[in-house]
């Protein structure tokens, strides 16, 4: 359980003079099945140049350029589906993001043919910088920043690391972007037990049957926001402190997500369609259960100004 005591809700920031982590968009505008590169940026496979493996990370990954000379990052493996749903979905909320797609398909010579890659874009105009942390950066006590906390948390992300993280310099803006670079612990089970070492026994990744299960919102007890995560692992204690205004905040973006913009973020991760389905059930689920402690806590609160005006 995460509680979270009922507080006043932070001056919230948008930017931090040109540190950006979130930004107002139009949600319902935004088309989750291309994302953030939209048509502009969709990869072209007709030609591609194997450049160099990249070390970082536990997936196998390797730096290749495409058709028209564009740069990618591709990453092969089990996490490459989920990443790019969890990609647009964050993007459409309004989060700076990476640039992404999943191909169903991409030989890469020297390295073989692989199906379902992800192709993380590299453009000439962003410079990658240093990581940055959790616990310091220029967001701490804003909504945008307890908003990407609960996501984490909403998409059962448990693999958050402040190596996972990055500042990204669009040299074009002048902004520093703030994103969580890798997504792709996410749509699955978090680890069964807070022991030290085999906490990650029973986390799992892109899995739709353990994230339709799941659950995200316990309820309200003692003006306190019992969030109902059972996050395990790492840095459990960045999970703690969320107050009602932090998930209204939350909330009031989630609902402009339409059903087939959820599914479609999903479907540019190419599940198949009864996989879709869960997917968007368990998104869904999560939504509901949020507006339902936040309508708890509003009569909550209606309740105890009412007993107050007729004590005085």
């Amino acid at each position: 359980m995460i509680a979270a005591a009922v507080a006043a809700a932070p001056v919230d920031a948008q930017k931090k003079g040109n540190a950006v982590l979130w930004e107002p968009v139009n949600i319902e505008s935004r088309d989750t099945f291309l994302g953030p590169g939209g048509t502009e940026w969709q990869p072209d496979l007709s030609k591609i140049e194997f450049i160099r493996e990249e070390k970082e990370g536990h997936n196998k990954k390797y730096r290749i350029k495409d058709g028209k000379g564009r740069t990618w990052v591709a990453k092969l493996g089990r996490e490459a589906q989920p990443e790019t749903a969890a990609i647009r979905l964050l993007w459409a909320l309004g989060y700076k993001t990476e640039i992404n797609y999943l191909v169903p398909e991409i030989t890469i010579p020297g390295k073989g043919t692989h199906k379902n890659v992800r192709l993380e874009a590299r453009p000439g105009h962003i410079d990658r910088l240093e990581e940055w942390k959790w616990r310091e950066n220029p967001f701490v006590g804003t909504n945008e920043l307890e908003g990407l906390k609960m996501l984490m948390v909403f998409m059962t992300n448990w693999d958050v690391l402040d190596l996972q993280n990055k500042v990204l310099l669009d040299e074009r803006t002048g902004e520093h972007h703030y994103i969580v670079s890798d997504m792709g612990a996410t749509f699955g089970k978090l680890g069964n037990n807070n022991l030290p070492i085999i906490y990650r026994l029973g986390r799992s990744t892109g899995n739709p049957r353990a994230y339709v299960k799941g659950s995200f919102v316990d309820g309200l007890e003692d003006d306190n926001v019992e969030i109902d995560v059972a996050y395990k692992g790492k840095n459990r204690d960045l999970f703690e402190g969320f107050t009602v205004s932090h998930g209204r905040w939350l909330a009031s973006l989630l609902n402009r997500l339409s059903d087939k913009q959820i599914r479609d973020a999903f479907r540019a991760a190419r599940y198949t369609p009864s996989e879709i389905e869960m997917f968007t059930q368990g998104v869904k689920k999560r939504i509901d259960e949020l507006n339902g402690v936040i309508r708890s806590a509003n009569v909550a609160q209606q309740s105890k100004m009412e007993r107050s005006k007729k004590i005085s």
